[in-house]
């Protein structure tokens, strides 16, 4: 992060708030592998990746300028299924900021309870930092592309 982690993010994130998502299941976000439906319900990658919205609306705020937000660890129990059309509510608390890290709890809701519930950290690194390292992985594909 740099010489002066302690100042990570614009003050005001702290443990307890919360901010949701809610989406309507859609045929997009069904469990399918390699473009193969699997079967009609919400798909556990879906879910998760609501999690993570969800998670990151409460970040969003809170970075600088200079910073992005990126999900580093996601620990997710999927407990109950949801069907095409149903609502799914997925709300993120924040549980811990600690250096770098933002942990959320997450919980998912369809109309008849909930279906899952987890956690989500997201690191804040600097965006010259994130540049630096997706140009270094670039670099190195496109020679192990060529050998």
């Amino acid at each position: 992060m740099g010489s002066d982690e302690e100042n990570v993010m614009k003050p005001g994130l702290t443990t307890g708030q919360t901010a949701e998502v809610e989406i309507t299941v859609t045929a997009d976000m069904l469990a399918a592998f390699n473009g193969e439906p699997v079967h009609d319900l919400y798909s556990t990658s879906a879910l998760v990746h609501h999690m993570e919205w969800a998670s990151r609306r409460l970040l969003l705020p809170y970075l600088e300028d200079h910073e992005e937000g990126m999900g580093s660890h996601v620990e997710v129990s999927h407990l109950a299924l949801t069907l095409p059309g149903m609502k799914v509510r997925v709300k993120a608390r924040v549980i811990e900021v600690r250096e770098n890290k933002v942990v959320c709890e997450v919980e998912a809701f369809n109309p008849r309870g909930k279906i899952a519930r987890g956690t989500v950290t997201q690191a804040v690194v600097e965006k010259s930092w994130l540049a630096r390292k997706i140009k270094e992985l670039s670099l190195i594909h496109q020679l192990a592309q060529q050998a």
